[in-house]
């Protein structure tokens, strides 16, 4: 491999990884306060894709303001499902497998709800209907090297995106009230927090990221379908095991992994292609074999 092509995939798995660690974030925030595994994540990261294909296509919006208008919704809709699915399961005390059923039946409502309301046909989401600006579609070339415009931006609006991420959660009374419910739920509440408002936010957070990485996957791979967000949801997911499930930066730094992993290992080993998706499940055996907690991952005891 020369050089030059080294750049080019090494430009590439970065921007695949920062999408991974986008949509990682969303399952480590809900398991670092519930110890929940939101299997509906992905599906929400598949319907900003729809949000804002149809509010360019069919409400005729710009560009920018239907990313927006996705990225609103689609908090909206992670807002609702803790409403609707799993607040009642926590007021009742149900056992943790309830929630975790009820996690995954949320996913297969909102699957079967996109193939009856979207459809099951692939829509493209390409730039020549508007989705986004042609402009993006341009190839910089520097020397040799010849790597895309829009994986320029999707790296700088994944890095953006985490920079905001941090600085909510560490900056911000309503990041302290996180930290604190995802330490200790009954010392949140003695210290006044309102641990409802705060797994709502959290929610919300985690769908926003999810928007964002919704939308920079279609733009990188424009297609989507109802099962759109099925592999790369469970790719996330298993990013976020790798770095230590419940730890931010752990889910940032799998995510990362996960994506120069199966570009790069790709690219030197080109027979290996088949074999790409088994990638992130080889380095998740290996890693739960390893470091059971992942690779920043902490020991923790069973929250009551």
């Amino acid at each position: 491999m020369t050089i030059q092509m080294f750049f080019q995939h090494l430009a590439n798995a970065i921007s695949l990884g920062s999408i991974y660690a986008l949509i990682a974030i969303g399952y480590t925030m809900v398991y670092g306060i519930l110890n929940l595994i939101n299997f509906a994540h992905g599906d929400i990261f598949t319907f900003s894709m729809y949000f804002a294909f149809y509010a360019v296509t069919l409400f005729l919006f710009p560009w920018w303001a239907a990313f927006i208008f996705a990225i609103v919704l689609t908090t909206l809709l992670g807002a609702t499902i803790e409403r609707v699915a799993y607040r009642p399961l926590r007021k009742a005390n149900a056992p943790k497998i309830s929630a975790l059923i009820t996690a995954i039946g949320v996913s297969f409502f909102l699957q079967n709800f996109a193939i009856v309301v979207f459809g099951g046909r692939a829509k493209s989401f390409n730039p020549q209907l508007g989705v986004y600006p042609t402009q993006f579609a341009q190839v910089l070339t520097f020397g040799d090297v010849r790597i895309p415009l829009l994986t320029f931006i999707i790296i700088g609006v994944s890095i953006l995106a985490l920079f905001v991420l941090v600085w909510i959660v560490y900056r911000t009374k309503a990041g302290m009230a996180m930290r604190a419910v995802s330490k200790d739920v009954t010392a949140a509440k003695l210290m006044g927090i309102n641990t409802d408002r705060t797994i709502s936010q959290t929610f919300m957070l985690g769908s926003a990221l999810a928007a964002v990485g919704g939308i920079l996957w279609a733009m990188k791979y424009p297609q989507i379908y109802p099962y759109t967000g099925m592999i790369p949801g469970l790719k996330a997911f298993i990013a976020a095991v790798v770095g230590g499930i419940g730890s931010i930066p752990g889910a940032m730094l799998g995510g990362f992994i996960l994506g120069v992993a199966e570009i790069m290992i790709v690219a030197f080993l080109p027979a290996l292609a088949g074999y790409r998706d088994a990638i992130a499940y080889i380095i998740l055996i290996v890693i739960l074999l390893v470091k059971p907690n992942g690779l920043l991952g902490v020991e923790i005891g069973e929250k009551v």
